[in-house]
C-alpha cells in the first residue's frame, strides 16, 4: 500500500486527510513537526513527502540526495509559496516539487476585501476607543468604497478575484501586473506601478514571493502613495521592506496598514506567546502601533481552502508516484 508522510499537520486538516486516505486506499502518516532534516522520521517505508510550513527546509544538496536515495520521488507542498524548499537542490537530486497555486482564491480575497472595509470604516480605532470606554466618533469619518479607487498589485486568481468583488461594489480599481487578463477587461485598468501608487485610496498585494518581488515597497515607493492612503498585505511578508514600513506609518503617508503576512512571521504566527512575548522586534513595534491591524496568516483559512490544499497536494504526489506529470510541478 501506498505510505505518504504529511508534516506539519493540524486538526483541522485530519478530516480531509482520513477522507482522502480512505478514497484512494492509501497510508498518510501525519506529524505535527515542520519538514527538516533533523526532523524526519525513517524513510525506508515512505513513497511520498507533503509539507506546508514557511520556514525554510535548510538542507544542503546531501540532504536532497537522501531523499531521493530513500526512495522518494518528490516534495509536495500544500500551499501556493514553495520558497521554503530549496527547489534547485531539490530538483538535481532528481525530485519534483509541487504546490498548489489555487487553493481557494476566494478565500484570500474575502480576507482582503474585509480588511479593505475596516480601514475605510475606521473599525480599528473605533475598536480601540471603545476599549477604553471613549464612544465617540470625532475624526473617525469613514470612506465608503463606491467612492475610493483600489489598487491591486498582482492580478492574478486571487487578485483578480479581488477586482472582480471590488468591481460589483462600485470601486475603481486599478491593477498592476506582468501579465493583462483578458477576463478583467472593464473590470480593472492596467496602470503602471508608480501610477497605481500615486492614484490609489487603498492598495492590496497579491504576488508571488520571488527574487523580483522581495522589497516590492521600500520607502521610496511609499512616498509616492496618496496621503492617508491605506496598504493591506495577504500575499508574503518580504514583499514589503517592514522597516520602511514603519516609518511610513509613523510619519506619513499610510494611515493604516492591514497585515495578514509579515517578515519574519514563522517565529510569531501560529504559536502561543502570551508567556513570552514576541521575539521579533519588527513584530513587537507593528503590533504595539495603533494603526496596524495584523491577522496571522489565516486569509487562506477557510473550511473550502484547507480541503482543497489536502486533497490537491497529495493528488499531484500519487501523480508523480504513479509516474504521470502534474500540472503543478514547479
Amino acid at each position: 500500500m501506498t505510505k505518504i508522510l504529511m508534516t506539519s499537520v493540524r486538526d483541522d486538516e485530519q478530516s480531509a486527510i482520513d477522507d482522502f486516505a480512505k478514497a484512494h486506499h492509501i497510508d498518510i502518516m501525519v506529524t505535527t513537526k515542520e519538514c527538516h532534516p533533523g526532523t524526519l522520521p525513517d524513510l525506508t517505508d515512505i513513497d511520498g513527502l507533503v509539507i506546508q510550513q514557511t520556514s525554510k527546509i535548510g538542507g544542503d544538496a546531501a540532504f536532497y540526495h537522501q531523499l531521493k536515495d530513500a526512495g522518494l520521488k518528490q516534495i509536495a507542498t500544500r500551499t501556493a509559496g514553495y520558497d521554503m524548499i530549496e527547489v534547485d537542490l531539490a530538483k538535481k537530486a532528481g525530485l519534483a516539487v509541487t504546490n498548489v497555486p489555487a487553493y481557494s482564491p476566494r478565500s484570500v480575497a474575502e480576507m482582503a476585501l474585509m480588511q479593505i472595509f475596516r480601514l475605510l470604516r475606521q473599525t480599528l480605532a473605533f475598536d480601540q476607543r471603545i476599549a477604553n470606554q471613549d464612544f465617540r466618533w470625532a475624526g473617525l469619518q469613514s470612506k465608503e468604497i463606491h467612492s475610493v479607487t483600489v489598487g491591486i498589485i498582482g492580478a492574478g486568481r486571487i487578485g483578480g478575484t479581488l477586482a472582480k468583488l471590488l468591481h460589483a461594489l462600485g470601486a475603481k480599481v486599478l491593477a498592476h501586473d506582468v501579465q493583462q487578463r483578458e477576463d478583467l477587461q472593464g473590470i480593472v485598468t492596467y496602470v503602471s506601478k508608480a501610477q497605481l501608487l500615486r492614484e490609489s485610496d487603498v492598495i492590496s498585494l497579491h504576488v508571488d514571493l520571488n527574487p523580483t518581488s522581495v522589497g516590492l515597497l521600500t520607502a521610496k515607493d511609499f512616498a509616492q502613495m496618496k496621503p492617508e492612503s491605506y496598504l493591506v498585505n495577504a500575499s508574503r511578508g518580504p514583499v514589503i521592506n517592514t522597516d520602511d514600513l514603519i516609518v511610513a506609518l509613523e510619519n506619513g503617508p499610510i494611515a493604516a496598514v492591514a497585515l495578514d503576512t509579515v517578515e519574519g512571521e514563522s517565529a510569531v504566527f501560529n504559536h502561543d506567546l502570551s508567556t513570552t512575548g514576541v521575539p521579533d522586534s519588527r513584530i513587537a513595534k507593528l503590533l504595539a502601533m495603533p494603526n496596524v491591524l495584523i491577522t496571522p496568516h489565516v486569509a487562506f483559512f477557510t473550511n473550502i481552502a484547507v480541503k482543497n490544499m489536502v486533497d490537491i497536494a497529495l493528488q499531484d504526489t500519487l501523480t508523480i508516484l504513479t509516474n504521470q506529470t502534474s500540472e503543478h510541478e514547479i
